[in-house]
C-alpha cells in the first residue's frame, strides 16, 4: 500500500482504522506494563509502595512531556509539509526533532538528579513514601531518561509519516518485556524492600530496547520516507521552528499541566491518610484504560487530518475528524459501564487491603462520569494540533487544568472533603467541554471559509 492512498483516497473508516488500530494495541500494552508495574508493586500488600510509585509518576510524565514537544510537533509539522510535498524540508525537522530531544531529555535527568530531594518533598513523599520514590525515580528517570524521551517520540514521528504499524510494533515490544522483567526484577534479583527499584530497572530497560528498535526502524525506511536519524544538530528555518513549538511546547505544558493536577490531587487526598492516597493511585491507573485507547483513535487521526488540512481536502478532513468521535465516545460510555459494575474486583485485582479497595471502588465510581467528556476534549486538542492551531491548544490546557480543574478541587475539597475531590473531575470537564467545542467551531469555520 502507498502511503499517499493511505492519507489521499482510501477510505476514511478504513484509513482511521489502519492509522488507529496498532495505536490503540500499543496504547494498550503500554498500559498493561504501566498497570502491570502497580500490580507487581500491589503483590507486597504495602500501600506505601503503591503510593510513592503514584506520587513520582508525575516526574516520569515530564519525560512524556518532552516528548511531546518533538514527537507531537515534529511530527505534526512533518505530515503538513508531505502534504504539500516538500519532503526535504520534512526530513530535517525530523532529524532536528529526535537530536534536540536526547539533549533535553538528558539535561532534564541531571535537573531531577540533582534536586531529587526538594523534588520528592514537593510532590508529597512522606516518611513512608520517601525512599521507595527515590528508588523509581534514579532508575526510570535520571539514568532511563535519555531513551525513555526518545522511545516516546520516535513512534509519533513514524506514526505521522504513515507507519503506524510500525510504531505499535516498538511501543509493544517494551510494553511486552516491561510484563517480564518486573517480576524478575522485583522477586528475584533484587532482595525484598527494593521491588519498586525492579519496576523502574524493568522500565528503564524495556525502553532502552524500544528505542534500539526504533533505531532499526528509520534506518529500514530513510530511503522512501522522512524519516532519517541526525548525525548532528540541524538548522531549521525559523518558520519551521515556530510551527513546530508552537504546536509541541502546548502539548508538553498540557502534560506537566496534567501532572500539576496528579500532584495537587495527591497533596489534597494524603491530608487523609497514605491509605487513600494509595487507593486513588490504583484508580488513576485504571483510568487510563479508555483515556489510552480513546488517545489511540486520536493519534492515529492526527496525521490524517494534518495531511489533508496542509493538502486543501477539507471535507476528508472533517470526516475523520467525525469518525475520530463517534469511536471515542462508544470507548469511553462502555468503560463507564464497566467501571460502574466492577469496582470492586477491579481494585481487588492490585491489592488486597481492604480499606484501599474499598475507598479505590467509591472513588472509580464517582471520577468515571467524566471519562466521555475528558476524552471529548483530547480528541478537539488533537484536532488543533493537526491544524498547527497550537495556541489554541495551550489555552485549553491552561482552561482545563488552571481554571477549572485545580480551582474546583480546592472548593470541592472544602466543601465536601474527600467526596469532593471525586467528583471535581466531572464537574470541571463539563465546564471545559462547552468551552473546548466553542473554540473547535470557531476554528473549523475559519479553516472553512479560507
Amino acid at each position: 500500500m502507498k502511503k499517499d492512498e493511505l492519507f489521499e483516497s482510501m477510505r476514511p473508516a478504513r484509513a482511521l482504522a489502519v492509522m488507529a488500530l496498532p495505536t490503540i494495541a500499543s496504547q494498550l500494552i503500554v498500559l498493561v506494563y504501566n498497570l502491570a508495574d502497580t500490580w507487581f508493586i500491589g503483590r507486597t500488600n504495602n500501600p506505601y509502595m503503591i503510593g510513592a510509585s503514584s506520587l513520582v509518576l508525575t516526574l516520569y510524565l515530564a519525560s512524556v512531556a518532552l516528548a511531546n514537544v518533538f514527537g507531537v510537533g515534529g511530527g505534526s509539522l512533518m505530515a503538513r509539509l508531505m502534504g504539500e510535498k516538500r519532503t526535504d524540508e520534512a526530513r530535517r525537522v525530523v532529524s532536528y526533532s529526535v537530536a534536540t530531544a536526547a539533549l533535553a531529555a538528558l539535561a532534564f535527568s541531571l535537573l531531577v538528579l540533582a534536586f531529587m530531594d526538594p523534588l520528592l518533598r514537593l510532590l508529597g513523599a512522606s516518611e513512608n513514601t520517601y525512599a521507595y520514590g527515590r528508588q523509581y525515580l534514579l532508575a526510570a528517570v535520571v539514568i532511563g531518561g535519555v531513551p525513555t524521551v526518545l522511545s516516546m517520540s520516535m513512534p509519533m514521528l513514524l506514526r505521522n509519516a504513515g507507519y503506524s504499524k510500525e510504531a505499535g510494533l516498538g511501543v509493544g515490544l517494551g510494553g511486552i518485556l516491561n510484563v517480564f522483567l518486573d517480576p524478575l526484577f522485583m522477586f528475584v534479583l533484587l532482595p525484598k524492600g527494593y521491588e519498586v527499584l525492579g519496576a523502574a530497572v524493568a522500565t528503564m530497560l524495556s525502553n532502552v530496547a524500544s528505542l534500539v528498535y526504533f533505531i532499526l526502524a528509520f534506518r529500514r525506511v530513510r530511503d522512501t520516507t522522512p524519516l532519517t536519524l541526525p548525525t548532528r544538530i540541524v538548522r531549521i528555518g525559523r518558520a519551521h521552528a515556530r510551527s513546530l513549538y508552537s504546536v509541541g511546547v502546548p502539548a508538553a505544558i498540557s502534560i506537566f499541566l496534567f501532572d500539576l493536577v496528579t500532584i495537587v490531587l495527591n497533596r489534597l487526598i494524603v491530608s487523609y491518610g497514605d491509605i487513600p492516597l494509595a487507593a486513588m493511585g490504583i484508580v488513576l491507573k485504571l483510568e487510563r484504560i479508555p483515556l489510552n485507547i480513546g488517545l489511540g483513535v486520536c493519534l492515529g487521526m492526527v496525521p490524517l487530518v494534518a495531511y489533508n488540512y496542509a493538502a486543501g481536502n477539507i471535507a476528508r478532513m472533517n470526516r475523520f475528524f467525525s469518525l475520530a468521535r463517534v469511536a471515542i465516545l462508544g470507548i469511553s460510555c462502555a468503560c463507564v459501564v464497566l467501571f460502574r459494575c466492577f469496582a470492586r474486583p477491579l481494585l481487588g485485582a492490585f491489592i488486597a487491603d481492604a480499606e484501599t479497595v474499598s475507598l479505590g471502588a467509591h472513588f472509580l465510581q464517582g471520577r468515571c462520569y467524566a471519562m466521555p467528556l475528558m476524552l471529548i476534549g483530547y480528541h478537539i486538542v488533537n484536532f488543533m494540533n493537526a491544524v498547527g492551531k497550537g495556541e489554541v491548544s495551550f489555552l485549553m490546557a491552561v482552561v482545563r487544568h488552571l481554571v477549572l480543574i485545580i480551582p474546583i478541587l480546592f472548593l470541592m475539597n472544602r466543601l465536601f472533603g474527600m467526596d469532593g475531590l471525586v467528583w471535581a473531575q466531572l464537574v470541571a470537564d463539563l465546564l471545559n467541554v462547552a468551552i473546548a467545542y466553542g473554540l473547535y467551531r470557531k476554528i473549523s469555520r475559519d479553516i472553512a471559509d479560507a
